[in-house]
């Protein structure tokens, strides 16, 4: 007999709720076997869910994950090549999304640095005129412009 599992331990392994592993059902991603009203899931099914978490991760919305998933399931042969090309442009894809991210992130992170550091001098600044230290350049009726 092949390997099964239980919806527990799958929610376990993976670190999900059995709550969000009926909603994949709900959404025809998986479809365990039954046994009364105990669920039971396959290696396949196990499978399946890793990728539907891993798509999840990666941003895909469930459509998207179901489509390449159902890809999965078609046929060896034209259906695989089918698949690994659906999933390299989709890949590919999130790829350039996550770089173009990857570079506003940067971007602001370099903006808020700038800040801070001018923030500091400007802190610097009333620290050292309260110690007496007054700075010509410093007018204590202007207002702080960062």
């Amino acid at each position: 007999m092949s390997q099964t599992y239980t919806i527990t331990e799958l929610s376990r392994e993976f670190a999900i709720t059995t709550r969000t592993i009926r909603f994949y059902e709900d959404k025809h991603l998986l479809s365990p076997e039954r046994e009364g009203q105990t669920r039971i899931y396959s290696r396949a099914d196990r499978t399946r869910l890793k990728l539907i978490l891993r798509g999840k991760r990666l941003g895909w919305p469930l459509d998207e994950i179901k489509r390449l998933i159902d890809l999965y399931d078609a046929p060896s042969g034209e259906g695989e090549r089918q698949q690994l090309r659906q999933m390299i442009g989709a890949l590919q894809s999130t790829r350039r999304q996550l770089l173009a991210q990857l570079q506003d992130l940067e971007e602001s992170l370099h903006e808020i640095e700038e800040l801070e550091n001018n923030c500091m001098k400007q802190l610097q600044r009333f620290n050292d005129q309260d110690e007496g230290l007054e700075h010509p350049s410093i007018e204590k009726d202007h207002a702080v412009v960062i």
